[in-house]
């Protein structure tokens, strides 16, 4: 790809698609850019590329784009099949991502993580590890600073960067020393439609690797096993179940092959996923040449990562849990699974096209003793609920409300645990966002919890008496007003 002889349309101005447009630009690339998303961050992006020669897309322009630019690069919040995508298809066009755009000039070696759950905790923690281990390693991608900004920097020795399905769409020239695939659970089906394309899209990751690379695989996740056969990488596995020839769990300590490299009680975090995160790292480090010794005190110091399964706060007995990054089904069981005591469970935003029966049989099982569900899809929430028999709920549309009235639903001894299983996107530009934001009222809530409680309380009296609307339909269940709390499953509902 000549960058100085070709025009560039960025569509899409999110961290990834600013770190794209601003490496075209040092490499004299013609660049457009373009953002249908208005607010004071996007102007700012916008004026400062603009200094730096960009030029401005207007909406009505967009339309003849195809025949303007050579390249588009989108954002991995914008789907492939995109009018504008289709479009540059069919006029011939090249469509790529900001990932592509990195494989493509990246000089470090790159070690690459994907996975429906996990990638964050494991980018982070290997990454801690072959710093232990006395290489130059950066994270990337999508735990939050883009590949591309890297491509720059000689000094770096080693990329581990995490690799959603989103950049799989756009990803084709990524060959990864080391490619991790951690598990596949069901997610984004309201973007990738089914789990044949989902599947498909993770295991791309391995498409372009030779017998010169390695393949990271979880031997107990029988869809990740079976990418061993799809690729000519050299395969190590990991598994907490069975002793294998890799990475495996046994009796309360953690080996590779014969090598005992630590006790499970010396990792800071819990739940049987984070064993198997720390599997693969071992897996990861071993090939890389890392030292057991440095393995063991890497992972004996790592203290996990923001919004994930993180303890923000107590207040009168009640803690608080941040797990915002929990975004579907499955990182939410783990959550939950995770609990040591009663907990009330917040859950709710947008919906990803998920079946929540799965969830909700968990529930059952477990230490929730009540679900308090917002955001827009909280009556789909609410109908896997009652029909799973789960009627401990409440039930409302604002987030922060919600964070309000969990708090006064919980009791001295027990959890108010967030982890949503849905994206953020109805009411939160991501997952951080939302985290920070129950941050921000947990802290809010410590010192006047007796004045909360009865604010809340006041509320929801006021809202349940109010008059009934004409109704929300939802899964073929009538509601009342959309803001409407429901008590312990009585929720008035319309005829």
């Amino acid at each position: 790809m000549y960058l100085s002889r070709q025009v560039f349309l960025v569509l899409g101005l999110s961290k990834s698609g600013k770190a794209a447009a601003e490496f075209l630009l040092a490499r004299n690339a013609f660049v457009y850019v373009y953002d249908d998303l208005l607010g004071e961050r996007i102007e700012q992006t916008m004026g400062e590329l603009e200094k730096k020669g960009a030029r401005r897309v207007k909406k009505e322009d967009l339309s003849r784009m195809p025949e303007v630019c050579d390249v588009l690069v989108l954002s991995p919040g914008i789907p492939i099949d995109h009018a504008l995508a289709v479009a540059f298809k069919r006029a011939g066009r090249a469509v790529i991502g900001e990932t592509e755009l990195a494989a493509r000039y990246m000089h470090a070696p790159v070690i690459a993580v994907t996975g429906t759950n996990g990638k964050t905790t494991t980018v982070s923690m290997l990454t801690e590890v072959l710093k232990k281990g006395g290489f130059h390693a950066q994270s990337c991608g999508n735990i939050g600073t883009p590949m591309v900004a890297f491509c720059v920097d000689n000094s770096m020795d080693m990329a581990v960067a995490e690799i959603s399905s989103f950049q799989l769409e756009t990803l084709q020239s990524l060959r990864p020393h080391v490619a991790v695939v951690l598990n596949i659970t069901e997610d984004h089906l309201n973007r990738h439609y089914n789990m044949e394309n989902y599947i498909f899209l993770k295991a791309k990751l391995l498409k372009n690797s030779t017998e010169a690379e390695y393949a990271v695989l979880n031997y107990d996740d029988a869809t990740v096993r079976g990418f061993a056969a799809k690729t000519k990488a050299r395969t190590v596995y990991f598994s907490v179940r069975e002793r294998i020839n890799g990475a495996f769990y046994d009796s309360g300590t953690l080996y590779f092959g014969k090598e005992k490299i630590l006790s499970v009680s010396d990792l800071p975090i819990g739940g049987v996923h984070n064993v198997q995160n720390a599997l693969a790292v071992i897996a990861a480090a071993k090939i890389m040449g890392v030292k057991n010794e440095d393995i063991a005190s890497a992972l004996r110091d790592f203290k996990g990562i923001k919004h994930r399964i993180e303890t923000v706060g107590e207040i009168d007995g009640v803690t608080f849990v941040d797990d915002s990054k929990g975004t579907n089904v499955d990182a939410t069981i783990k959550a939950i699974e995770a609990m040591k005591q009663p907990t009330v469970l917040l859950l709710g935003g947008k919906n990803k096209g998920y079946d929540y029966k799965k969830l909700f049989s968990v529930i059952t099982q477990s230490q929730v003793v009540h679900a308090v569900l917002y955001g827009e899809n909280r009556f789909a929430l609410l109908k896997s609920a009652r029909e799973s028999g789960f009627e401990r709920i409440t039930l409302c549309e604002d987030f922060s409300f919600a964070v309000r009235i969990a708090a006064w639903k919980a009791e001295s001894g027990q959890t108010v645990l967030l982890s949503p299983a849905s994206a953020s996107f109805d009411e939160f530009a991501n997952y951080e966002e939302r985290g920070d934001k129950f941050v921000e009222i947990v802290h809010m809530l410590a010192p006047k919890q007796e004045e909360t409680r009865q604010e809340v309380e006041s509320e929801v009296q006021s809202t349940n008496g109010a008059e009934t609307g004409e109704g929300e339909e939802s899964g073929g269940l009538d509601y009342g007003l959309e803001d409407a709390v429901c008590i312990d499953g009585e929720c008035g509902e319309t005829e």
